[in-house]
């Protein structure tokens, strides 16, 4: 009887232990991309609002093209000291470029890194985004070997990554020449299938995961393009900048449910050396295609998103502006028609992207195109002069 005691006290300290040894992966770090090659004054607000939920600060610094050559980003130096969160400088180099001349991307490197330091800013990484194929990973991997030994010791040397270098022979020694790599999940392959597909990500990211020994991370999307049409070939892609070419334009947005979706099976069961995620892009108040940064928070803390869009009457001396207001944290089509019962009424009409029809005690405004009303935002679709407005009476129509 003592000697069963005793084995079930052990067994008992055992289980315990192998509890303690059972700790809680870490939550997955987030991160942001910041992709505009010349900053405005509105990258100080979302510096701000984005503080407390981005650790660290993903930057384009510069870009080297086959025609246009090197474009140096024109960063505000002065709102990233001030901002504060770790800096990493990414370095894109076009994959269309031929060759790269060792001699000459690395003094570009070095030219940077030396100003951005002049400048008062505190580089904690360099990352470079080159998309090359895979013929041409060997000489790639001799060229992140010649950067390494012209960068500081103690600063860490990322890759982006694309999926199809999965099939590579030369991926594990690619790999063995950085520190980390962040793999590219979105707009991988032709754009007119999607900018991001949940299912695939996945499967990706688990592959990923059993090649590499080092860290990694996810780079997800948050941001939506155009494409146009181009004359029977592939389509030209519009995402910041418009592009001025006739053709009606068909958008392409990242499904804000389907990433909170990934990132919760992700955070829930992460892959192994998984580290974190990095969101592409910090979203400016005047981009139009990318989601607004409420949204990108409420997807990146895991909450529940929604949308809640209710009509807003705004009245001077009898003039009513009818608005819409999104009071959800979810980025939300505009409705395809809204319905103001009315009483008395001697003018309205619609504004930009809606038609009105008057009818003798409703009016209907009818979306003609479509757009997107951020999370927190709200947008006017016409006005009205009216003795009477029921608001309760009026609704807002999917």
């Amino acid at each position: 009887m003592v000697f069963f005691v005793r084995l079930v006290s052990l067994l008992t300290a055992l289980t315990l232990l192998n509890g303690c040894d059972q700790r809680e992966a870490p939550p997955l770090d987030q991160q942001l991309y910041i992709w505009q090659r010349q900053w405005t004054p509105s990258h100080e607000a979302a510096l701000r609002d984005s503080r407390a939920d981005f650790s660290t600060l993903r930057v384009l610094a510069l870009q080297a093209f086959p025609q246009a050559r090197w474009h140096r980003a024109l960063i505000d130096p002065e709102l990233l000291k001030h901002d504060g969160r770790p800096l990493i400088a990414v370095i894109r180099l076009d994959g269309q470029l031929k060759s790269l001349d060792q001699n000459e991307v690395t003094l570009h490197i070095q030219q940077v890194l030396s100003d951005w330091q002049t400048q008062g800013l505190t580089v904690a990484g360099l990352e470079i985004d080159h998309d090359a194929g895979n013929a041409r990973l060997s000489a790639y991997r001799e060229f992140l070997l010649h950067l390494r030994t012209v960068l500081p010791v103690s600063m860490p040397l990322s890759i982006t990554a694309l999926p199809a270098w999965l099939g590579s022979a030369q991926l594990p020694a690619l790999l063995a020449a950085v520190d980390s790599s962040v793999l590219q999940v979105h707009a991988v392959s032709d754009p007119r299938r999607g900018l991001f597909d949940p299912d695939q990500a996945r499967q990706w990211t688990n592959a990923w995961s059993r090649i590499t020994e080092k860290p990694f991370f996810l780079a997800l999307p948050a941001y939506g393009v155009a494409l146009l049409p181009n004359d029977g070939g592939a389509p030209v892609v519009e995402s910041e900048t418009r592009i001025e070419r006739d053709g009606k334009r068909q958008e392409l947005l990242a499904d804000p449910q389907q990433l909170s979706q990934l990132a919760a099976q992700l955070r829930n069961d992460p892959p192994n050396h998984l580290a974190g995620l990095i969101w592409f892009r910090l979203p400016l108040a005047n981009d139009r295609r990318a989601w607004s940064l409420t949204t990108l928070r409420a997807v990146s803390r895991g909450d529940a998103l929604h949308s809640r869009l209710t009509l807003s009457f705004t009245e001077h001396q009898g003039l009513y502006d009818v608005s819409l207001i999104n009071q959800g944290n979810l980025d939300s089509a505009w409705p395809e028609r809204v319905t103001v019962a009315v009483q008395g009424c001697d003018g309205a009409d619609a504004l930009a992207g809606y038609a009105l029809q008057q009818g003798p005690d409703l009016l209907t405004f009818t979306r003609l195109r479509e757009g997107r009303i951020a999370a927190g935002g709200q947008r006017a679709v016409g006005w009205a002069r009216c003795s009477k407005i029921d608001q309760g009476a009026s609704n807002v129509h999917p």
